[in-house]
């Protein structure tokens, strides 16, 4: 069976790269694909579906349970229903929207005629290595030191000339995925009880009885060197829907994310990358891709929710921050680059479909959901994270996404950068001494909502998208850091007894007015003369400003502009001016007009120069 080359694409194919190669650290901390729904997100899950909450019922997940409503994987891509009838054999399922599935498999070919020789290697390992093993790529420059603590190891270190003819195994020693008894050993018992006995996605592919891209097409699809490793023998028990493959990595990545949240969004993009590797080799299509994605997502969730397992994944972090964070790695890390990452993963999310359903249903977040941003953002409470997830999740309408409690629509990706916007008041609390993301952390999402966003604690939060929220912002306590021209929305913003840093290259505009009390500080960066604070209404100075000059910028003699407000809008002044970063031999003067706040910086007398703070 095949699918015509004039098949009317519904697909907006791309072309995501596979680079070769074990991979490696450099943290990044924390885009966006906000939902596009027009209707307020809920935190409250919904109603338990048939074989109820996911969370609750995991481990109902065996070949035992064969129907929708008893087995709450196969439950999950019910949505699967509207696209396909599955038939009473592999081979004699009934397309119920042939538009979706013909374009689905069409997207294999295009790919198998474009593929470049680096992405079909990449394939090959992706195919034959253990996932476990392929998923520690996104560690980073981290991944060699934990293969080695852990033992976790592959037999598939080459590509054999007979590959095309020859299928190779990953050996049968045992511990691929590593040793429990190694100094790392919790986090390898984290990912096999992630991967274990509840996650497979056998009872699904048997159920839903959808064919492998190569048996709609055929073998020219695959990668040739993974041709032999096509299962010929048994077609009724090797299903294309849901991916196995695509499963095992998420499972094994949103495990370590866990344990290295410091590498969250690399991990959720090596196991995407993982997850396409399976469409390149031939193997799979994109929906046995996401729905792979979305079974695992909800598996991890459920496994993580387990009270059972507290005190194994709690063991997991601890180790991941007191030994493997401490090493200095060696590898090459091919997920540094942010923007790339965004774009991959999110590309990946829908590959493209186009909705054939309602676009502005509200999100809705699963219950337990909220554990999996648990290490990621653990200043933040259960709800809130929930309030996250909600705000950054997809619009709604994709080919199986909108299954009844909400897994296929969450993007974790964005929200591992913070909020999307703010439907109510958000009370931030930090604690610098508690380290990693208690101490620092940035949301980079574009926030829209009419909240207020008020930040308490002793820890620093960076703002760095186009914000638009409306209901203003408040700083009872910490850092908060304006990473962008309207980080803080349209809104009033005040200044009680914390430090608001304004860290824009050029203008960066208050919506409102702005306000600050005795115990604040405001803190402008200054590298060149552009750089200005806009505030649009009233401003009401006092506590301490703090110039930071950088850049090696030393403002001409004479007047700069550093804060332009309402005309005639101005009560009061800043009780201190503090410097730093300006040579020795140069003082400043602050002068307060009717509608804007100047800086004159002068030269000391010889004989007169004191150190600038």
């Amino acid at each position: 069976m095949g699918t015509g080359n004039d098949l009317k694409m519904k697909i907006r194919r791309k072309h995501l790269s596979a680079v070769l190669g074990l991979s490696l650290l450099v943290s990044s901390m924390s885009g966006s694909y906000t939902s596009a729904s027009s209707e307020p997100s809920t935190v409250n899950p919904p109603s338990p579906p048939a074989w109820g909450h996911f969370v609750d019922s995991y481990k109902n997940n065996s070949s035992a349970n064969k129907t929708v409503d008893s087995n709450p994987t196969i439950g999950l891509l019910s949505k699967y229903l509207d696209l396909w009838t599955p038939g009473s054999s592999w081979d004699n399922g009934t397309k119920l929207n042939s538009e979706v599935l013909d374009a689905n498999i069409q997207y294999v070919a295009d790919l198998a005629e474009t593929r470049t020789e680096e992405e079909e290697i990449a394939a090959y390992y992706d195919d034959r290595r253990n996932q476990t093993y392929g998923a520690v790529d996104g560690l980073g420059s981290l991944a060699d030191v934990y293969r080695e603590k852990t033992g976790t190891h592959t037999t598939i270190t080459s590509i054999p000339g007979d590959a095309t003819t020859v299928k190779y195994n990953d050996g049968n020693g045992a511990n691929k995925g590593g040793n429990s008894d190694s100094e790392l050993g919790k986090m390898v018992d984290l990912i096999g009880k992630l991967r274990g006995n509840y996650a497979s996605t056998t009872p699904a592919k048997n159920y839903y009885n959808y064919m492998r891209p190569w048996r709609w097409l055929d073998t020219s699809v695959i990668v040739p060197t993974l041709v032999p490793a096509r299962n010929t023998d048994t077609p009724a028990t090797d299903g294309g829907f849901p991916s196995g493959h695509t499963n095992a990595s998420y499972l094994a990545s949103l495990a370590l994310a866990y344990a290295v949240p410091e590498r969250f969004q690399e991990m959720l993009t090596r196991a995407s990358e993982m997850g396409n590797s399976r469409i390149v080799a031939g193997m799979h299509s994109p929906l046995d891709v996401m729905g792979g994605r979305v079974t695992a997502t909800a598996l991890a969730a459920a496994a993580l929710a387990d009270p059972d397992n507290a005190e194994l994944k709690q063991a997991a972090y601890d180790q991941a921050h007191e030994i493997l964070l401490n090493e200095t790695g060696t590898a090459e890390d091919r997920f540094s680059d942010y923007e790339k990452n965004k774009e991959e993963y999110t590309e990946r999310l829908t590959y493209g479909f186009t909705p054939i359903a309602s676009t502005t249903e509200a999100v809705v977040v699963p219950k337990g959901a909220e554990v999996l941003l648990e290490t990621r953002q653990p200043y933040l409470s259960d709800e809130q994270r929930r309030e996250v997830m909600a705000t950054t999740g997809l619009p709604s309408g994709y080919p199986l996404l909108d299954d009844p409690e909400g897994w296929g629509r969450l993007n974790l990706f964005a929200a591992a950068d913070g909020y999307g916007a703010f439907n109510r008041d958000v009370t931030v609390t930090m604690d610098a001494g508690k380290g990693g993301f208690y101490a620092l952390d940035r949301w980079r999402n574009d926030i829209s909502g009419t909240g207020k966003l008020t930040k308490e604690g002793t820890g620093t939060l960076k703002l760095q998208g186009k914000n638009t929220f409306s209901g203003g912002t408040q700083i009872n306590a910490g850092t908060l850091v304006g990473d962008s021209a309207t980080a803080f929305g349209s809104g009033d913003v005040a200044n009680n007894a914390g430090t608001l840093i304004e860290n824009v290259s050029g203008k960066m505009i208050i919506g409102g007015n702005y306000t600050q009390s005795a115990g604040g500080t405001l803190e402008l960066n200054l590298s060149s003369k552009n750089d200005l604070l806009e505030i649009k209404g009233a401003v009401n100075p006092n506590g301490k400003l703090r110039l930071n000059f950088s850049d090696n910028y030393v403002p001409d003699n004479g007047v700069v502009t550093i804060i332009t407000h309402g005309k005639h809008q101005r009560n009061g002044q800043f009780s201190s001016v503090e410097t730093v970063g300006l040579p020795s031999q140069y003082k400043v003067k602050v002068i307060y007009n009717s509608d804007s706040i100047q800086l004159v910086t002068q030269q000391r007398r010889a004989g007169l120069q004191t150190k600038a703070r």
